[in-house]
């Protein structure tokens, strides 16, 4: 029977074999990597509404919950989209210019945020589908 030591250096050769591309989610291991559905899942999770940690389907089918959580975070970024092009208007007679410029900054940076972790659900939910990424050389 292999050590805790030997199947910790196995598993560590199996990671170094595995390639994620650029703007794979930190949280997840990767594909075909010891549990790496698990924490897949765990980040899905997470990019959701609270709501949906309570349907056992979403647990048990991953690819579902990836499918789930790619719409979900598509509609924030376009909801994102469309609210950073009004701020301006829609804020302009209620606080001052400065608050404005405030609110446009933080919406920015909500908006970059929100396009990272598009990212992340897309590279998570095609790995789910079965695509592997080989590195260029």
């Amino acid at each position: 029977m292999a050590s805790l030591a030997d199947r910790r250096r196995a598993m560590q050769r199996q990671e170094t074999t595995i390639y994620t591309p650029p703007g794979w989610p930190e949280r997840v291991r990767p594909p075909g990597a010891p549990d790496w559905e698990v924490t897949a899942t765990e980040f899905l999770l997470d990019c959701c509404p609270a709501d949906y940690r309570r349907y056992q389907l979403l647990r048990r089918h991953p690819v579902v919950l990836a499918r789930f959580a790619v719409t979900f975070v598509n509609a924030q970024v376009q909801a994102g989209r469309d609210g950073l092009g009004g701020v301006r208007v829609s804020l302009a007679e209620l606080v001052p210019p400065e608050v404005v410029t405030e609110a446009v900054d933080v919406w920015s940076q909500q908006q970059a945020w929100l396009v990272r972790v598009q990212r992340e659900v897309t590279l998570v939910e095609e790995a789910l589908r079965g695509k592997n990424w080989v590195r260029k050389m």
